[in-house]
């Protein structure tokens, strides 16, 4: 069973890792765009506590 991933800026599912990611305290995060990687990299502790 593939696990899906949250992209945690635009909160899209993506049903494989994409070539959009970031390291951050040991974990990796996808991202669905560019666009969404570099919001991410601007303010990363605002989506990381985000839920939902």
């Amino acid at each position: 069973m593939k696990k899906v991933i949250k992209d945690v800026v635009c909160r899209s599912w993506l049903k494989n890792p994409t070539k959009n990611l970031v390291e951050k305290d040991g974990k990796t995060f996808y991202f669905c765009s560019p666009r969404c990687k570099s919001k991410f990299e601007k303010d990363p502790d605002k989506y990381i506590n985000l839920k939902g």
